[in-house]
């Protein structure tokens, strides 16, 4: 949750059930007749809830690598973000490898040049002034005072090239992007009943995705009734801690990957509760915990239609849960 929200302003969607936080829409897949997955152990009227909940943990427990299948990876998706810079760097590359070709030239032209140099050398070595050099000597000096003409002549173009070169980096090179702060994030814990669909708590961490799994296990052991049986949660790393699965002493359901359904108890509260946020403005982490204590409060007391006795509130119906 952002820690600052504007009213009438829609919320971010954000789904763990891949063990990750991801703000995105949801992925494409086949369809259910295509595909297996550990929730379908519940299709089974005739198995009890427990022996049925047991099976989804087995059958939801991480394959090792001898039994994990292979699938084929399709191409890498780019976003927009990275199919621009590709485009930026398209003309850089091209720039690039006219460079290098040019440097390439010019390691040619100063190996010519040494050998010039060499040349002049030996033509000025005392041993080398016999007569027979003496005729020679006025024709390999016309030549090297050419090659000197040229030499001076390719490093004046050196310099213009260099300044173009320069130049032309300087106007490629994009304006730095303004650097754009962003908001600091809030994290909430939404904990809630499957069989009384209560509320039973929505502890806030302003620290956001800082928050750690000692502060998670911390914020369950206050709320949670010592009774609880199954405790059903995604896959995100805080749950996934081992320390987590230690402090615990009931079952821990971990949901299917990529089946954030498979828990659509939790998935609906985080929609009613996100419509209703999506009305209000805050700034301040204080600001949002009071919004949270009266969203609490007005769900609990407020008929729900999900319940087996239609038209009661969470807070009633789990008053007279003895009843059925």
């Amino acid at each position: 949750m952002p820690a600052r929200h504007a009213a009438a302003q829609r919320l971010p969607a954000v789904s763990g059930s891949s063990g990750r936080l991801v703000v995105s829409g949801p992925r494409p897949r086949g369809t259910d007749a295509e595909r297996a997955w550990p929730g379908q152990v519940f299709e089974d009227a005739a198995l009890a809830y427990d022996t049925a909940m047991r099976e989804f943990v087995r059958r939801s427990a991480p394959r090792t690598p001898e039994r994990r299948p292979q699938r084929a990876r399709g191409p890498r998706r780019e976003t927009d973000e990275q199919a621009a810079r590709r485009t930026r760097r398209r003309p850089q590359r091209r720039r690039a490898a006219q460079w290098r070709h040019v440097l390439q030239h010019r390691q040619r032209e100063d190996a010519a040049w040494e050998a010039a140099c060499q040349e002049r050398r030996t033509w000025l070595r005392p041993d080398q002034w016999a007569p027979a050099y003496a005729a020679a000597y006025p024709v390999a000096e016309d030549r090297w005072l050419q090659q000197r003409a040229q030499r001076q002549a390719t490093l004046a173009r050196r310099q213009q090239e260099d300044a173009a070169w320069l130049a032309d980096q300087a106007q490629a090179q994009a304006p730095p992007a303004p650097h754009v702060a962003k908001p600091p994030w809030i994290a909430i814990l939404v904990v809630t009943d499957n069989c009384t669909r209560q509320c039973l708590g929505l502890p806030l961490f302003a620290v956001g995705p800082k928050v750690t799994a000692e502060e998670v296990v911390a914020a369950l052991r206050a709320l949670l009734p010592a009774e609880l049986q199954f405790l059903i949660s995604d896959r995100g790393t805080h749950f996934t801690a081992h320390q987590f699965a230690q402090e615990e002493d009931s079952i821990h359901v971990l949901i299917a990957r990529h089946r954030p359904e498979s828990n659509g108890i939790a998935e609906r509260f985080v929609r009613t509760l996100k419509e209703r946020l999506a009305e209000r403005a805050w700034s301040e982490p204080e600001t949002l915990a009071r919004l949270l204590d009266q969203f609490r409060t007005e769900y609990n007391d407020r008929p729900h239609q999900g319940l087996p006795l239609p038209g009661l509130p969470p807070n009633e119906f789990a008053a007279r849960f003895w009843l059925l």
